[in-house]
This record gives structure tokens, sequence and C-alpha cells, in this order.
């Protein structure tokens, strides 16, 4: 709480100057540590090759961020954090601490190790775009959801979560180019279609070009953080243009052969909205890799798992076990097939991924797939066997 007294401290000061990036009586507490020790405090915009662009109370400021380097590659400088760092006339410039992160959108690597790349921090919202201009992928929207359903620290959580995803960031699918599907009726089915992958979640068409339903996506995203997901070609950097209203990014023409793009956003950059929120749009990204998203998988699929709690057997495959209550739903057209595919491999991703640091489920999962493997041999031997 602060009081008429205080109005002209330091910490004042900051909280005036950075409130449009997102700044509130939360950091303020947890940078009063660091403002006793005369340090500055900021939000990181952009990263690149161990310095960061940090916009403090004096402006944007140029920090190195050797000081924390940690051995944990989740614990880097990412576009979105909080940071203490020297204050200005320092030469270097150095970022000294991360604030603890209230949300962390994470990737897995293809490293053999099970390691995570964090993508944005303290996010509200994860817009997830996805082109209209090639066919729509439910597959790829559903892993998308997962990863940021999972999106989660726990780390100096404000609240407590009201909706499923809200321990973390709300996610939004945005159907970009919606200009390129002039037919109103495909283009509610469309977005009907991605519904039905994306239970609770808003499903908002809109074309940056000719601004057609940017105002209600500001409407869902417009305060707060939020920060753009999607391939390349996805028209990311078109809709932060249309967002912020001005050319901020540079965008390319994606081929027409197959609707995909070249990485226009070589960096995450955070950028500032006329709403008075932020925006941090990202690199395409060719791979969404699984990082101990069990919880976003439950709630991509919650219908699956609602289900599975009528199988006959606690640990139902759903593939030919007796009594599965999910393999019921999809011979009776409740539960389309393609979804529980999907389901079953990013639940499948997701386990080998964990194994990667655990030892004994590692070691769980091999005996399982062993067993499987010897069943599956042993029934396709009695199917040879000639009748006697």
């Amino acid at each position: 709480m602060f009081h008429a007294s205080l109005n002209t401290s330091p910490t004042s000061d900051a909280q005036r100057a950075l409130a449009p990036y997102g700044w509130d009586e939360g950091w303020t507490a947890e940078f009063a540590p660091y403002a006793e020790q005369g340090l500055v405090p900021g939000r990181v915009v952009r990263v690149d090759r161990g310095l960061c662009d940090v916009i403090t109370p004096d402006g944007t400021v140029r920090a190195d961020t050797e000081f924390v380097v940690p051995r944990d590659p989740m614990k880097v400088v990412c576009t979105g954090d909080w940071v203490a760092v020297d204050p200005e006339g320092s030469d270097p410039l150095y970022v000294r601490t991360l604030l603890p992160r209230r949300t962390a959108l994470v990737r897995s690597t293809s490293s053999k190790r099970s390691e995570g790349q964090v993508l944005a921090t303290n996010i509200d919202h994860i817009v997830i775009c996805v082109s209209l201009a090639a066919e729509l992928d439910l597959g790829r929207i559903e892993r998308f959801l997962a990863l940021a359903m999972s999106s989660s620290t726990g780390e100096a959580l404000l609240r407590e979560p009201v909706l499923p995803w809200e321990s973390g960031a709300q996610p939004v699918v945005v159907l970009t180019k919606a200009d390129l599907v002039p037919d109103p009726v495909t283009l509610a089915h469309l977005v009907q279609d991605v519904e039905t992958s994306a239970p609770g979640v808003p499903v908002v068409p809109v074309s940056a070009l000719h601004g057609d339903g940017l105002d209600v996506l500001v409407a869902l995203v417009g305060s707060g953080s939020s920060v753009l997901l999607g391939q390349s070609g996805a028209g990311k950097s078109t809709l932060a243009n249309g967002l912020a209203g001005a050319d901020v990014m540079e965008v390319q023409a994606a081929r027409d052969v197959d609707g995909k793009g070249r990485h226009t956003t070589t960096t995450r950059n955070l950028l500032t909205l006329p709403s008075g929120g932020v925006l941090i749009d990202t690199p395409g990204l060719r791979g969404v890799g699984m990082y101990d998203a069990g919880t976003g998988v439950g709630q991509v699929f919650a219908e699956i798992e609602e289900l599975a709690a009528g199988c006959r057997f606690h640990d139902c495959a759903h593939e030919a076990e007796p009594g599965c209550a999910v393999r019921s739903a999809v011979e009776d057209g409740d539960l389309p097939d393609r979804r529980l595919e999907s389901y079953r491999k990013l639940v499948r991703e997701n386990q080998w991924t964990v194994a990667k640091s655990n030892a004994r489920l590692r070691s769980e999962l091999k005996k399982d797939w062993h067993r499987k493997t010897a069943a599956g041999k042993a029934a396709g031997a009695a199917k040879r066997r000639p009748w006697n």
C-alpha cells in the first residue's frame, strides 16, 4: 500500500514510469531489497547474445547478463523478465538479478537431455496465431494449447485460480488472414472446428490487413502482458503491427504454395500497445516440444480425462483394453478418433520428455514398451498359426 508521504520516493517514481510495462505494487515489494542496494528496476524488452535492452524509469538501457548466467537454462534472462540493473552511468552496466517470475512459457529443446527453453515470462495472455492461408492442422493447435496451458511457474502468483489455465496465462486462438475466407458460413465452420479442439478457449478470426476482429482481440488481451505464438508465416508480425497501430515489426509475404513464411522476427521483442498492455512478438516456431506439459495436455483434452475415469482399469491406454469408456465414446461417435490419437501422441511425448530426467519413470516406460512389443508379437504369431 502506498502513502502520500512516499509519493516522491524512487519506488513511486519507478511505479509511475514502468506502469505501462506492467509494473505494480507486487513488483515493488519484490524489488524492495534491491532498491536498498541502489539498483534500478526494469523490464527486459529484448535479448541478443548475452546483452539485453531493459526499459527503466530513465529510459532504455543496454545491459550485460554476465552476472545472471546460471547452469539452469530455465533461469537465463528472457524477454518479459523484471530485473534489477546497475544505476545509469555504470560502465559496464549489468543485470544483477531476476525478480521471481509469475509465469513462463516453456518448450522442450531438441536436446537428448530434458531441457526447456523459456520463450517469454510474466505473461497474462498467450495468443496462438493460426493462419487461414493453409489447411487447419487441429493437432498442431492442440499441441500449442497444451504448451500454453502449462505456462505457470508457480512463483509469486497473486491470486487463486478460477479457470483451469489461470494458474498461468490465459490462451487465445487467433485465426489470422481471415480475409482469405470471404464466405462467412465457411469461416464460422472453421471457428467451430477450432473451438471443438480448444474447449473453453476464445477463438477469434482476425484480418489484420483490414482491421477486422482486432477490436474483439483487444478486448480480450488489451491489458496486461501478451505473447504471440505460432509458426513462421502465421501473421504474427502483421498482427503485432495491427495491435500496436503502427508498423513496428517487419513483415514478409508468405509462400502462395503452402502459406508458410520465412523468419521475419529473429528475436523476441516487447512492445507497448495503445490499449495500455504490452505485447511480446516471437520468432516462428518450427517445432513445439512438450516440456512437463502433463497438466496442459489434461486441460486441452478434458473430455477424454473425464471419460477415462469410467474405464475399467485405472491405467487404461484406451487401445484394446476391455471396459474402456474412451474407446466406447469413439465407437458411439461421441468422441472423434482424431482427437483421441492426438491425445495419445502428446501424452506419450510428454512422458518421454519427463523421463529424460527421471530414471524411475524411464525404466517403467521401457518395461511397458517391452511388454506391449511382446504382446504384439504374440498376437501376430497367433494369427499366423495354422488351424489344427
